[in-house]
């Protein structure tokens, strides 16, 4: 587990990519082709940001950026305002020693303290089962699996949603924000 979970600054930007380009090339759950560099990674986060959405980081002793966890907005029309899709993203080499579970953790109690009541994870692909049970442990549930949606290294890609409650989620009315 990392020795401190914090909210991510544009000094930890240059972490954060290198995190993301491994998942961008090697593997297929971002959907992504190609690597953005500092400069978009930058301007992504301060979207999220400065749109009122949290954006930590799990930091090591040493300074080293072990992952990063954010959430956003799940769509854009109003009537989803209060729903929240999620990202983690751990350092490769790090998988499987809790920092996924810290972030996503620290993730959904600041969604919560923000008055958020729904929480959805768009997880690439069935077979990414760490990110499933991740996802498990916190109480989401399946809700269901898109067939065939996205195309990337040659092949057509599932998408697993899973959706968990925040707060008194929608058994009562929102508290506007």
């Amino acid at each position: 587990m990392p020795a401190l979970l914090r909210d991510a600054t544009a000094a930890d930007v240059a972490a954060i990519t290198a995190i993301y380009a491994i998942e961008v090339r090697a593997h297929v759950n971002t959907y992504e082709y190609d690597v953005p560099d500092e400069a978009e990674m930058a301007r992504r986060m301060d979207a999220i940001v400065g749109a009122g959405y949290p954006y930590i980081v799990a930091q090591e002793p040493d300074g080293t950026i072990a992952g990063y966890a954010y959430a956003s907005s799940y769509r854009a029309r109003l009537g989803y305002r209060m729903t929240v899709e999620n990202s983690v993203y751990v350092a490769a080499g790090r998988q499987g020693q809790g920092i996924g579970a810290a972030l996503l953790g620290r993730l959904i109690a600041m969604c919560e303290e923000r008055g958020f009541r729904q929480m959805i994870a768009v997880i690439g692909e069935p077979t990414n089962t760490a990110s499933i049970r991740l996802h498990e442990k916190f109480g989401f549930q399946l809700v269901g699996i898109f067939r065939g949606i996205a195309w990337k290294h040659g092949r057509w890609l599932d998408t697993v949603q899973m959706q968990r409650p925040l707060g008194a989620g929608n058994n009562e009315p929102p508290h506007e924000r």
